[in-house]
């Protein structure tokens, strides 16, 4: 087994594929990629619409918790958090969102120089093979296939909730990831023919042969070995032994939001008091790393349906069966699609200078987890503000990797927040009681029409947000005499030679939009900074 590498990459997930791609491209490096899950290869992960089964699987979830959050009435919130090769972009939703170009520009305002949306934009064509071909906004021949879902438009309520947002005052947006991003318009997903495209199946499984790029599963990794302010390589957990595998120039931290904070503590490297807590001599004191977690919040808005016309109607056994068995023949129907077909991007007010509410819509009255259904036919939009001011943080409790950290988000501690709530419970309302959802909408069944104060709107989010499981920021990004920022413009541990971060965790700030898109567009981009130098 070899155990000297050039780079070493920990955590085979939306990241760590598209790493392992581009920096095996060259024979002479020798890559090794280490992910503590299995092989994605599972009927359940590939087909689209089953994805409620991988994300509550252990084989396929890490299953962490958060704290009881102080500000949601002491509720505990579960975050998912992908597990085996794909990592994430194993088991979420597939949605597709960039992210505003202003969000892109807001982390070089936050210290990431050289990550503009304009630097950062050739990466979002790059890794993207969109539906409609190459434009000056998209890549026409990327690994990652974007589509807008089923061409048949199998229900005409994702044509009617667009058209309520028009009605409302909103545009008419054709492309949310093209030039412009606010209004409502089709939602977009990577599922390419069929079938899900995550970065395992894009990028992994076309160079798996390559001789110079070993894949470790089932590894764990248990810390960073450094030698004073230099990396040497990790320890890692391999078949029942605890091995060291050497990097000869970096180590590359691909974990995620909760797992490359985990591993820079456990290696020393963090807030003093964290480590001196958990039984961790410091190494380097980095008070950033763990802190500023962030995450998105949304609730379900459900209606009945007047036309028994909804997903609620597909949920039996003949049904279902029915459904897997045309994808499996054919790829497509309504195992082809995550369900999430149209969307908005809004402003909560005229104060905001770029849209931070949106929404998915979905023809059914479901729970994300596909566990509860209401009994009947409905419809729902999932909908929250994407920019919360409110910030958590991750806490490794002992020297071992199996303990998982303690995780606080905090959700909703700060009044703006709750402020931006309100408004975004009052305008959906408005958006879905326009003439063009009349003839499907029934009663409101959430929050109830009887939720209209301040305060019951209030208390009714409190116990009823869920996350969107979009952690992120835990490394963040920025200017290296930045003492909250743990990594610089390169990537590198601040600090650290020879150790990089490479994933969500070191997002400057969380975009408006699902998180999966901009992650990869940040390992294409880091990739490429990597071989740079």
């Amino acid at each position: 087994m070899k155990t000297k590498f050039d780079y070493i990459i920990v955590g085979a997930g939306s990241a760590g594929c598209i790493l392992a791609n581009r920096l095996s491209a060259n024979p002479r490096h020798e890559v090794a990629l280490i992910e503590a899950g299995g092989s994605d290869k599972s009927i359940f992960v590939k087909m689209p619409s089953a994805l409620a089964i991988p994300m509550n699987t252990k084989r396929f979830n890490w299953g962490y918790n958060s704290e009881p959050e102080p500000y949601l009435r002491g509720r505990v919130i579960p975050c998912y958090r992908g597990k085996g090769l794909g990592g994430s972009s194993s088991i979420n939703g597939m949605v597709f969102v960039r992210g505003n170009p202003k969000d892109i520009d807001e982390w070089e305002a936050n210290g990431a120089k050289g990550w503009n949306y304009q630097s950062c934009l050739p990466y979002y064509r790059k890794l993207e093979h969109w539906q409609d071909g190459e434009t000056s906004h998209r890549g026409g021949d990327g690994p990652i296939g974007v589509t807008t879902g089923n061409k048949m438009r199998l229900s005409p309520l994702y044509q009617a909730f667009i058209d309520a947002g028009v009605e409302a005052g909103y545009p008419r947006c054709p492309d949310y990831n093209g030039e412009t991003q606010e209004g409502f318009g089709p939602m977009q997903m990577n599922v390419d023919s069929g079938v899900r495209a995550s970065t395992s199946r894009a990028y992994l499984d076309p160079v798996k042969a390559r001789p110079n790029l070993t894949i470790f599963k089932n590894t764990l990794t248990r810390r960073v070995c450094l030698s004073g302010q230099k990396t040497t390589g990790i320890e890692i957990t391999h078949k029942g032994k605890i091995l060291t595998l050497a990097a000869q120039k970096d180590v590359i931290l691909s974990a995620g939001a909760i797992g490359s904070p985990q591993l820079l503590q456990l290696s020393g490297i963090g807030p003093e008091d964290v480590l001196k807590k958990a039984g961790i001599t410091p190494h380097l004191v980095k008070p950033g790393v763990g802190e500023n977690l962030t995450d998105h919040l949304e609730v379900f808005f459900q209606y009945q349906c007047k036309e028994p016309i909804t997903l609620n109607g597909k949920l039996d056994p003949f049904n279902k069966a029915l459904i897997g068995l045309r994808w499996l023949l054919f790829r497509n129907g309504l195992g082809a699609t995550n369900h999430f077909e149209s969307c908005g991007f809004i402003r909560s007010s005229s104060a905001k200078d770029w849209p931070d509410i949106q929404y998915h819509f979905l023809p059914g009255a479901i729970s994300y987890d596909g566990n509860t259904a209401f009994k009947g036919h409905g419809y729902q939009v999932h909908v929250g503000p994407n920019k919360p001011a409110s910030r958590g943080y991750l806490h490794i409790q002992s020297p071992d990797v199996i303990d998982h950290p303690v995780i606080q988000f905090n959700y909703l501690k700060e009044a703006s927040d709750m402020e931006d709530w309100r408004n975004t419970i009052r305008i959906t309302r408005h958006v879905l009681q326009q003439s063009a959802l009349t003839p499907f909408r029934g009663d409101e069944i959430q929050p109830g029409m009887d939720v209209t104060s301040d305060t019951e709107i209030d208390e009714w989010v409190r116990q009823n947000v869920e996350s969107a499981y979009h952690p992120t920021s835990t490394c963040r990004m920025g200017a290296e005499d930045d003492p909250m920022a743990v990594v610089n413009a390169q990537c590198q541990v601040i600090g650290i030679e020879g150790l990089r971060v490479i994933d969500s965790s070191i997002f400057p700030t969380i975009p408006n939009g699902n998180l999966n898109a901009p992650t990869m567009m940040v390992a294409e981009k880091a990739a490429d900074i990597v071989l740079g130098g």
